[in-house]
């Protein structure tokens, strides 16, 4: 046995990141030169922040007239027509300003360019990417294709993809917010400053609203490390951890509060209230229930939900072939079936103890996001699965575990016989109907077959069969460009 492979930690190179972020980078590239201009949800609004800084060299204010539904459906049904200026569309303008006061300079380097624009933020989010390796790998430091299956997991979702290689300050949101977990988990080691945990979050909280996240995940890092220490001289420790990683946030956002307090009056500290008054004949939730009635508003809100998840492009006009959807929801299957066998089967009590902390915080910022995705849409008709994006490493654990158990036999086996299982319930239903769903039983057939299939190689070629799925997405990532998104939204 050699050195190396006595201690697993120190096998681990960056060579996977290397190779996930090539992958990352070549595949965004093309999203990002091949999209149509302002064929991305809400990337005018965003431009317009940014020309504003730099060639007004002042932050925008949030004012009536704004939004203009009537022009803004226009422009999107008639697909951006250069003669129809994007300039009004500058409602965006209540956003905190970190995403576009980096982005000023790569604006007056390139005159302007969409193009420079969208690769600045492909390269936040290839940071993202970066910040969820580093984070998987310091929970699992002794496996090493974990933390890239996991990282490769999420770099292959065709809409992440298409939103970095957008104008847009997702990006940004989500490389902090992860960069926050990694830093975070380092802290639980002993191996971070607590003071550069709340800078992160003040910078969180100078980008993006849905990164407030941050706060209440700082309480909750705040009670795990409590915890584990005894009372009496530490707590003093854990109050003087608590000025950094609560205060130092709240000290820097309280800047771009005030001045929405001047700006927009108390207590719109957020600018949110003003938003709310401009963007007038935006879908409101309670118009579209009244239309049409709860149950049919909730299955349409949970389907494009998905489907935008996975894939749903341009203004959500282009829709992918359904049967692209039936592959997602495969998907879907088999990390919620991951996230099943690594709790009932194999237990995860082997963890660290600050790997057991770091699930709990990726736990809480999931249900964070949805409660906040759900919150929103109480209001505004904003079904769209990007929204869930902050939550991914959550998602790139199960996929990662999931796709690395692929490579023992058991539980491709009992993949294999979950998915020939589904395949027999749906002829069964589909007999019952009178009705057999084709697609679905040769797709869930076709899984059942693969797990099955799977199982019976020999060892040396199993290890490797989790990356198959991640480069049969990223395939699906250029599908849906050149399949659908550049046939279908351009001029």
């Amino acid at each position: 046995m050699t050195e190396d492979s006595a201690h697993p930690s120190r096998s681990l190179t960056l060579m996977p990141l290397v190779v996930i972020l090539l992958a990352y980078a070549l595949g965004g590239g093309f999203y990002a030169y091949y999209t149509p201009p302002w064929q991305a949800p809400d990337e005018p609004a965003h431009y317009n922040y940014i020309r504003a800084l730099a060639e007004e060299r002042h932050l925008p204010v949030m004012e009536i007239g704004d939004y203009d539904q009537a022009y803004l459906s226009t422009l999107t049904s008639r697909g951006f027509p250069p003669d129809l200026s994007v300039a009004p569309l500058t409602y965006e303008d209540h956003q905190p300003p970190l995403y576009y006061l980096l982005a000023v300079p790569i604006y007056l380097a390139a005159g302007g360019s969409i193009l420079a624009l969208r690769l600045f933020s492909l390269t936040l989010g290839g940071l993202s990417i970066t910040a969820l390796y580093l984070l998987l790998r310091e929970m699992w430091p002794t496996e090493p294709w974990l933390p890239a299956l996991g990282a490769a997991s999420v770099a292959t979702i065709p809409q992440f993809l298409a939103i970095m290689a957008s104008i847009n300050n997702d990006a940004l949101t989500l490389a902090l917010l992860w960069l926050w977990l990694w830093v975070t988990v380092r802290y639980f080691k002993g191996s971070a400053h607590p003071a550069l945990v709340g800078c992160i979050g003040g910078a969180l909280l100078l980008t993006k609203t849905t990164g407030y996240s941050v706060l209440p995940l700082a309480i909750l890092a705040l009670w795990l490390r409590w915890r584990h220490m005894r009372q009496g001289s530490n707590a003093r420790a854990v109050w003087r951890e608590a000025l950094m990683l609560l205060g130092l946030p709240l000290a820097m956002g309280s800047l771009w509060w005030i001045r929405n307090t001047l700006v927009y009056g108390w207590p719109d500290i957020l600018g949110l209230q003003r938003h709310t008054a401009v963007v007038v004949g935006q879908p409101r939730t309670a118009d579209w229930i009244a239309d049409m009635g709860l149950r049919t508003f909730l299955t349409g809100a949970l389907r494009t939900t998905f489907q935008s998840f996975w894939g749903q492009f341009g203004w959500m006009g282009v829709v992918l072939d359904q049967r692209i959807y039936l592959g997602f929801l495969m998907v879907t299957l088999f990390v919620t079936w991951a996230a099943l066998w690594g709790v009932f089967i194999e237990k995860r009590d082997r963890l660290a103890l600050f790997a057991q902390d770091a699930l709990v915080l990726l736990l809480g910022l999931a249900g964070l996001t949805i409660i906040m995705y759900v919150t929103y849409n109480l209001t505004f008709v904003q079904h769209q699965g990007r929204y869930l994006f902050p939550a991914l490493p959550l998602y790139a654990v199960v996929a990662g575990f999931g796709l690395t158990r692929l490579g023992q036999r058991r539980f491709a086996l009992a993949t294999g016989i979950m998915f020939l299982g589904a395949t027999g319930l749906l002829v069964l239903l589909g007999i019952l109907r009178h009705d057999l769903p084709m697609w679905p039983i040769a797709i869930a057939g076709a899984a059942g077959g693969t797990g099955i299939a799977v199982s019976a190689l020999p060892d040396r070629w199993r290890r490797y069969v989790g990356l198959v799925p991640l480069v049969l997405m990223w395939g699906v990532d250029l599908w849906c460009l050149f399949g659908f998104i550049v046939p279908l939204l351009k001029g």
